[in-house]
């Protein structure tokens, strides 16, 4: 009785206070704001590359073998170079092919191309993120730092970003993650460093999509007293708890002509490849994908992807090494919020009559459910559960905002300010062990 009471009360305050603008709430933090750090979502981190000698192009792409890459000399951008491969669409078979990664048996993990080395841009700035492509700049958080300078941030002393190489993702703990492991010490690095330039007071991570999978393992393997020390509070919006069905979709699309992503070898060998599939923890017996011959849940992941035509080795590459921390999903331990779209039709069911999973015209139908267009509501709920519920999680609030999708959470109008007034909020925010859930509600 006495936690639903307080639960109500909650919802109260909240559906009075929260249509504030983001300047009337940063008019109450002014002066007291503590760092943030941002990390983006999938494909939002610029990449450079340079080769060296041992570098030999593939057959598929010969164009590495000309007058355009073999012998460069030095650093160039790589991801996301959409200049040049405007202006020579020859060339996008080369950047598919020196983005693939490969696996290495002998030492259990990923690596690029050989001869390919590669460095993320611009590390503890925003301006390593992606959004230099106009389409993609609403999904790159240009629009979350702007709202964040207009509310008193500055990039470099209240403000900094960490952009990661998109194409690894985290392994069980014990396995061998050198990129990822790397990446972490690197964001540890700078948490306490934008600390530090704040009086020591410790940060607010504010993710977007993979971004969050990725704050949130860091977090998870953090030493608690180090994360009570430098971690304020944990923003992460458009995320769930289990994976999406939409990207059991792994063919049946018309690829852009100048995207290095589109290529199936590269794409498919990303570390990530599978770190977002559905959770069998989330999404248990329901059928995801349907056939005449049989059905595919959660739990069927491992026999869906033979039957796509993943060989033996990646397949016991996601049973070992993507489900573990798939399963593994927790609280952070930090304070929290969840903000999310939903009310998108999204895909929550693939037909595929005749089992031909990589048809051009991708599946014979779609069954559409609630969620944000890429994430399914079942995930986003979810994170009420595998995160709120957990004893050891304190503060958690979860913030579902009606009409609004994966990209737009950090992008429209409405949800922007919501999310710039949740970060605002988190500044002033004593730390308290309470969940909190805001309902979806309509926009008058």
């Amino acid at each position: 009785m006495h936690a639903h009471a307080q639960l109500l009360l909650v919802l109260l305050v909240d559906s009075v206070s929260w249509p504030f603008s983001a300047g009337l709430l940063a008019r109450g933090a002014a002066g007291r704001l503590h760092p943030v750090v941002l990390l983006p979502g999938f494909g939002c981190s610029q990449l450079d590359a340079r080769l060296t000698d041992a570098f030999e192009p593939a057959s598929t792409a010969p164009s590495c073998g000309g007058r355009a890459l073999k012998g460069t000399k030095g650093w160039f951008r790589l991801w996301n170079n959409r200049t040049a491969l405007q202006e020579d669409p020859a060339l996008v078979p080369c950047y598919a092919e020196l983005l693939r990664l490969v696996y290495d048996p002998a030492a259990g993990d990923y690596r690029n191309v050989p001869g390919v080395q590669t460095r993320v841009v611009a590390f503890g700035t925003t301006r390593g993120f992606g959004y230099g492509n106009s389409a993609m700049k609403n999904f790159c958080m240009e629009k979350l730092v702007q709202a964040l300078e207009g509310v008193g941030y500055r990039e470099g002393e209240t403000l900094f970003g960490a952009p990661y190489d998109f194409r690894y993702a985290p392994a069980p703990p014990g396995q061998a993650n050198r990129e990822f492991s790397r990446f972490l010490s690197s964001l540890t690095a700078l948490v306490e460093q934008a600390s530090d330039r704040n009086g020591g007071m410790p940060a607010i991570l504010v993710t977007h999509s993979f971004g969050g999978l990725h704050a949130n393992a860091f977090l998870r393997r953090s030493p608690l007293a180090w994360r009570r020390r430098y971690v304020k509070h944990f923003v992460m919006v458009s995320a769930g708890a289990g994976g999406a069905v939409p990207l059991l979709r792994f063919g049946g699309s018309s690829p852009p002509p100048t995207d290095p992503l589109s290529f199936a070898n590269t794409s498919r060998s990303f570390a990530g490849a599978f770190s977002v599939l559905p959770s069998p923890k989330v999404f248990g017996d329901a059928p995801l994908v349907v056939t005449r011959a049989r059905n595919y849940s959660a739990h069927d992941i491992p026999e869906y992807l033979r039957a796509c035509g993943f060989s033996g080795d990646e397949v016991a590459r996601y049973a070992t090494r993507v489900l573990p921390v798939t399963l593994g999903f927790g609280a952070p331990a930090v304070p929290m919020t969840c903000v999310n779209g939903v009310g998108v039709p999204t895909a929550e069911a693939l037909v595929y009559w005749d089992g031909d999973f990589g048809a051009a015209a991708g599946p014979d139908e779609v069954v559409y459910g609630d969620g944000d267009g890429a994430t399914n509501i079942a995930s986003l709920l979810a994170l009420d559960t595998l995160i709120g519920a957990d004893p050891e999680q304190g503060y958690f609030k979860s913030v579902l905002i009606p009409n609004t999708s994966h990209g737009g959470a950090i992008s429209d109008g409405f949800a922007l300010d919501r999310l710039v007034s949740e970060v605002l909020e988190a500044n002033n925010r004593a730390v308290l062990g309470q969940f909190v859930h805001t309902a979806p509600r309509s926009i008058t």
